[in-house]
């Protein structure tokens, strides 16, 4: 496991330690691992950062995953160097490499975006950074590698903050905005479906993309929600507010109100899209209340505070915008 230590990362690694893998983590120190694992420390972004790896004695691995969101050089540097030790790649990817919009119904044939290299070794837009990780695992494994184009990701251990903020706000009680319909179909996967389907299909030796979310109508915006105000146990009061009232107050989708967007193109790429692959091929998504319930769980053992991510900006609706359009 290349990372190993935080959310999908974290979940792959608990997942194949509770199927009685052997699992060796290679990471920064800056987090524990969960115990079980055996550790190597090193830092993939710093020069002569994968010594350690390429010294690691023992026995070659089966599998190998990889998260990294960075600069596409890293995940080339890796695969190149496992790709004699190793017997599969898979590289958590995303929906985001699609050339933009993506129409709704999109399956994994649909055009990705332009200009993105595996030899990328500087900052990079989301997308670009991503399909040249994608580019990257293809080029030092071929067919032993698996693209897993994940879409929103919730669950356990979050450090981007939008499960982990609804939960808190409703928590609070009192009235919420709540944005648009409730009957708005949202896409998700939770992040241990994410993980089991993983090592799942590396078993199987599975290749090429593969779409990873809930199907359309899995669960709705109001699902969500209502989830949310029974797991916490508050009293508080869905006020649903039309989309045009929300975006007219420059309120941001997707930021200000996490998983949620306004009807566009944007909900058809992130909320609309073909996952008949995965699922045919074992996808099995758990309710959205059981999601929700671990996730508030897990938040209360840690005091309420997600941890976050410094790579990505906080989310969230700052409480007297949402009062302003409560009160309007």
């Amino acid at each position: 496991m290349l990372g190993g230590t935080q959310f999908v990362g974290r979940a792959v690694t608990e997942s194949a330690l509770a199927r009685g893998c052997e699992v060796t983590v290679f990471h920064r120190g800056h987090h524990a691992p969960p115990p079980g694992t055996a550790e190597i420390i090193g830092d993939r972004t710093a020069d002569n950062g994968l010594a350690a790896l390429a010294a690691a004695d023992g026995p070659d691995w089966d599998l190998v995953v990889d998260t990294w969101s960075g600069a596409p050089s890293a995940v080339r540097d890796a695969a190149r160097l496992l790709s004699t030790r190793a017997a599969r790649y898979t590289y958590v990817s995303s929906r985001s490499v699609y050339d933009y919009p993506a129409p709704a119904g999109l399956t994994e044939d649909g055009p990705v975006v332009a200009g993105a290299s595996p030899d990328a070794d500087d900052d990079q837009a989301y997308a670009l950074a991503k399909r040249g990780g994608e580019l990257a695992a293809q080029d030092a494994f071929g067919d032993r590698s698996l693209l897993a184009r994940a879409g929103l990701i919730l669950g356990p251990w979050e450090n981007i903050g939008r499960l982990p903020w609804w939960l808190n706000r409703i928590a609070r009680g009192g009235p919420v905005l709540a944005p648009g319909t409730p009957d708005t179909d949202i896409q998700y996967i939770d992040v241990r479906d994410l993980a089991e389907w993983v090592l799942d299909a590396a078993e199987r030796g599975l290749h090429g993309p593969y779409n990873l979310v809930s199907r359309p109508g899995h669960t709705t915006m109001g699902g969500l929600l209502d989830a949310c105000v029974r797991a916490t146990g508050s009293d508080a009061e869905l006020r649903w507010t039309p989309a045009e009232k929300i975006l007219a107050a420059g309120v941001e989708p997707w930021t200000d109100l996490p998983v949620w967007l306004a009807p566009g193109e944007l909900y058809d790429t992130l909320h609309q899209g073909d996952v008949g692959l995965a699922h045919a091929a074992g996808l099995r998504c758990r309710p959205v209340e059981e999601t929700v319930a671990d996730t508030w769980t897990w938040l209360r053992e840690i005091g309420g505070m997600a941890p976050q991510r410094p790579d990505r900006p906080t989310v969230g609706l700052a409480p007297e915008t949402e009062a302003k359009l409560l009160a309007g």
